[in-house]
């Protein structure tokens, strides 16, 4: 990603028309007339930018009409087509929208075009009779304030196709939980019944979060976060589950999330410890079925250590997959630098690659920031001393390397053969 978006300023009026102006023969043109357009630029509708070096390239805008909005026009300069930039912008201007408790997004074409095919990528419904694309954003009303009361939210549109590498569990989870989740009635005529209940294991920073919010991204259903430390500090841990639960249960559509699950479903002694968790364990074991009666609800809990919950909490009545996710190998390090990298061809990806062996998802991007900090504070040393911009903007693999030798992998090798150990043990899928 070479751009920056941020909300339209008045001072980007001259150049985001220019870009309408000279766009429109490109093929990206609207119902919407461009005197419409600087009106709602105007009138402050909301409105994106997006700009590469300090020079607008793109822009897009909508106008609100009660609980629904337009898009009026999404603006590319020509040697930034083809390159997600709409996409881009597409999201950031629906995130606008949706802070604005709009319900409905629509998107009317003059006639069918390229757009079209990223509209229903992105969520988008094409109606009959016209080129008229139009996106639902459910929970308003009441079922928008329990949402919030709940910490809950929904998330990017994109967060799915931004998980980088790890390809294999990818495809894996698409297969087994997203699709019959998205698809329901055409699992049904082949006898698939969809997942209630996935539970994801495998060393810290492998990615277990970035999966769970990538499901309630592709699915389009609000994500709740249950913080098993946040429950606790209302005093009685197993009533806040349950009461959580029951307002849960009010939601149309949710994925529920519990990381570090292991706090709140460790297995159980016998006989039971004062004070100890076995009745939080109990509780949380008697809501599952209750919560499992939905059908378009899924929980998905992550846990470092799979080992450590009790047995009676991972069986098939209650989950339905025992996912693991480990650390990304070869082929998904290099998907994961290049994503950092931005795919230049100035870095050798192969040597990151080779350098970062044990690598999580999460210790790579924190050596692409430090990397990428080195890189921003040299430039700024060399502009203060008159250099000018003589060098290649953007972190160069020696940064990349010497930012890796900084890092201390999060996951050693006894955590890998203890890894393998609980797939062999639990891993059902």
């Amino acid at each position: 990603m070479n751009w920056l978006i941020h909300d339209y300023r008045e001072s980007d009026l001259a150049a985001v028309v220019h870009l309408i102006d000279t766009t429109a023969e490109l093929g990206q043109e609207s119902v919407f007339s461009l005197a419409e357009c600087i009106g709602a630029l105007t009138s402050r509708q909301p409105a994106v930018v997006a700009v590469h070096q300090g020079v607008p390239i793109g822009a897009a805008l909508a106008c609100v009409a009660g609980e629904r909005a337009w898009v009026m026009r999404i603006a590319i300069s020509s040697a930034w087509r083809g390159r997600g930039l709409a996409s881009a912008l597409l999201v950031e201007l629906e995130r606008r929208l949706v802070a604005a408790r709009v319900g409905r997004i629509a998107y009317v074409l003059p006639e069918e075009d390229l757009l079209g095919e990223g509209l229903l990528n992105a969520g988008y419904t094409r109606r009959p009779a016209v080129a008229y694309f139009e996106k639902v954003e459910p929970l308003h009303g009441p079922s928008a304030s329990l949402l919030e009361d709940l910490g809950g939210r929904f998330l990017p549109s994109d967060l799915w196709a931004k998980v980088a590498g790890m390809e294999a569990e990818k495809d894996l989870i698409e297969r087994r939980v997203v699709l019959p989740l998205a698809q329901p009635e055409r699992a049904a005529r082949h006898g698939v019944r969809p997942p209630r209940a996935i539970a994801l294991f495998g060393p810290p920073g492998t990615g277990k979060t970035t999966f769970a919010r990538g499901i309630a991204s592709k699915l389009g259903w609000p994500f709740v976060e249950l913080l098993p430390s946040r429950l606790a500090d209302e005093g009685n841990l197993a009533a806040a589950l349950r009461d959580a639960f029951a307002r849960i249960a009010e939601l149309e559509r949710v994925l529920v999330f519990i990381d570090e699950v292991e706090e709140i479903a460790p297995v159980r002694t016998e006989p039971a410890q004062p004070g100890g968790m076995h009745g939080v364990t109990n509780e949380l074991l008697k809501l599952i079925p209750g919560f499992r009666e939905g059908d378009e609800r899924l929980l998905v809990c992550a846990t470092n250590s799979v080992r450590s919950l009790d047995p009676a909490f991972l069986r098939p009545g209650r989950f339905d997959y025992l996912i693991p996710i480990g650390t990304p190998d070869t082929a998904a390090r290099a998907a994961i630098w290049s994503r950092y990298t931005d795919g230049r061809a100035d870095v050798d990806v192969a040597v990151l690659v080779a350098a970062s062996e044990l690598f999580t998802p999460a210790d790579i991007e924190h050596a692409a920031r430090i990397a990428a900090q080195a890189a921003f504070e040299r430039d700024l040393e060399e502009v203060g001393a008159g250099a000018g911009d003589s060098r290649a903007l953007g972190a160069s693999t020696e940064d990349y390397l010497a930012a890796i030798a900084q890092c201390r992998p999060t996951v050693t090798p006894g955590m890998i053969d203890q890894f393998g150990a609980d797939i062999t043990a639990h891993a059902r899928f």
